[in-house]
């Protein structure tokens, strides 16, 4: 089994480029491409297989997304003895982080691979962390958790993991302004509501106001974005305050 699995070839041009693309970015030998070929394909290519089920990135996603957790953890595990569960769990959230995740995504340029019948302009940003995380799944089925882990080592950990960096980076901003009113026995309010103005997109804005005053404002498109928009602005604002109490 070994042997068979050690002489598979590409069998066409495209699929030597892309093995040898792949071969640099994994600082080892990829086995299966086809693991990796449904790692760079989008739902909007709408491809199914012989019984009916949807080929894309979304399922490699998911297991890309628990290896890459249980390697983090592995890792603050080790680095911080004292760390307690909530210090982890805050820790491995901030690595593993959607923003993160996007930028790790674009340093190795994984867009490039990307199937799509969607202009890759047009393609939320998250694009970015969601086939970085389906690669590692890739990974994963292809060659196995060691070099998986050799991988998020050697690509995440080695070049963006700076535990003391992070410890004093802001994860959410609302978690930070909601934990700060409570700490400080203030009232807060995140009013949000659908802003379409004159765009054909669905966009949300949201009012954060703090003992009845409005302090920022935020619009995007998603609830969750507008509300971290509005919640940084508020932190910028408010952070000489906010560090001093």
């Amino acid at each position: 089994m070994n042997f068979l699995r050690r002489i598979v070839r590409p069998q066409s041009t495209d699929d030597e480029d892309f093995y040898y693309e792949l071969k640099e970015l994994l600082n080892f030998k990829p086995i299966k491409l086809s693991y990796y070929k449904k790692a760079f394909i989008h739902r909007s290519m709408k491809m199914v297989d012989g019984k009916g089920n949807p080929i894309n990135y979304e399922r490699l996603e998911f297991l890309g997304d628990a290896i890459l957790g249980s390697v983090v953890s592995s890792y603050l595990y080790k680095q911080s003895p004292d760390g307690n569960e909530g210090y982890l769990t805050q820790m491995r959230s901030k690595i593993v982080s959607r923003e993160h995740l996007n930028t790790l995504g674009k340093d190795l340029e994984l867009i490039r691979f990307v199937k799509s019948n969607i202009a890759k302009e047009h393609i939320s940003d998250n694009i970015h962390g969601n086939i970085f995380e389906a690669f590692i799944g890739a990974i994963y089925l292809d060659r196995g958790y060691n070099y998986c882990h050799q991988f998020i080592y050697e690509q995440v950990i080695l070049r963006y993991v700076d535990i003391e960096r992070l410890e004093g980076k802001i994860s959410s901003y609302k978690g930070y302004i909601i934990e700060w009113c409570q700490k400080n026995k203030k009232k807060y309010n995140f009013q949000s509501y659908e802003d379409t103005g004159n765009q054909n997109k669905k966009h949300f804005s949201v009012r954060i106001s703090i003992d009845g005053t409005v302090m920022a404002k935020g619009r995007a498109t998603s609830k969750k974005k507008a509300e971290e928009i509005a919640a940084k602005r508020v932190y910028y604002a408010m952070q000489n305050q906010m560090k001093n109490s």
